[in-house]
């Protein structure tokens, strides 16, 4: 399915915010629409352990 670039420019964009919330309660409050993700670092941001989770994929 082909989607031209009229087609999205007419409608309002929804907005995906990733991690730090604030930033996406800024774009609610500005009227936005946001789809709210959070993510955190695999491994809790050890490299040592996200390394080996890595070697396991």
């Amino acid at each position: 399915m082909s989607v031209k670039i009229e087609d999205l420019l007419k409608n309002r964009p929804v907005f995906i915010n990733v991690g730090v919330r604030a930033f996406g309660d800024s774009l609610r409050e500005a009227g936005h629409e946001v789809v709210q993700l959070d993510w955190s670092p695999p491994a809790g941001g050890d490299t040592r352990l996200a390394a080996l989770l890595d070697d396991l994929l």
